[in-house]
């Protein structure tokens, strides 16, 4: 925890104050594979290690699709910040990228396996490969887009790790 502790603490010093900050993260846990589930005790857990990490980073909006297992993982930080939770339409990807460079600031957002990657890649980071869908919850992008729009892209893992 002191390596991430670390790693969010230089990242804001880093940022200039007119860069955008983006951290991007699939949901965690989730009880089955339904539709809408929760979050399992694992997903619990995580979603708590998120918050506990990203405490002092700085981010000022948190935003989530519009599914139990997102905005519970998005919750813990959001109550700790004394944060909303803003809901994004994850079939529009493209314009909400365009949204949070236009708002530039610090956020954190939550998707899924397939939406996440995906908007790292609209933002013009690196997303590496695709994120596996049957237990990979540990990714968290983090994104620097400066005012010229470059954009510096970190991988990190965090929380219990991925195993196939």
């Amino acid at each position: 925890m002191i390596i991430l502790t670390v790693l969010t603490t230089a990242a804001s010093s880093v940022a200039a104050e007119d860069s955008t900050l983006v951290f991007l993260v699939r949901h965690a846990e989730k009880t089955d594979e339904g539709r809408d589930p929760e979050l399992s005790e694992a997903g619990r857990q995580r979603a708590g290690e998120l918050a506990h990490m990203l405490r002092d980073a700085g981010i000022r909006h948190i935003h989530s699709t519009d599914f139990i297992r997102s905005r519970d993982t998005a919750a813990p930080l959001a109550d700790l910040l004394g944060l909303d939770v803003a809901l994004y339409d994850w079939d529009d990807p493209g314009e909400f990228a365009r949204s949070l460079v236009q708002m530039g600031q610090r956020h954190l957002v939550v998707g899924h396996s397939n939406t996440t990657t995906e908007l790292v890649a609209l933002l013009g980071g690196d997303p590496g490969t695709e994120i596996e869908h049957a237990g990979e919850y540990d990714r968290l992008y983090l994104l620097t887009i400066d005012s010229d729009g470059k954009v510096t892209s970190l991988l990190i893992r965090y929380g219990a790790p991925f195993s196939k």
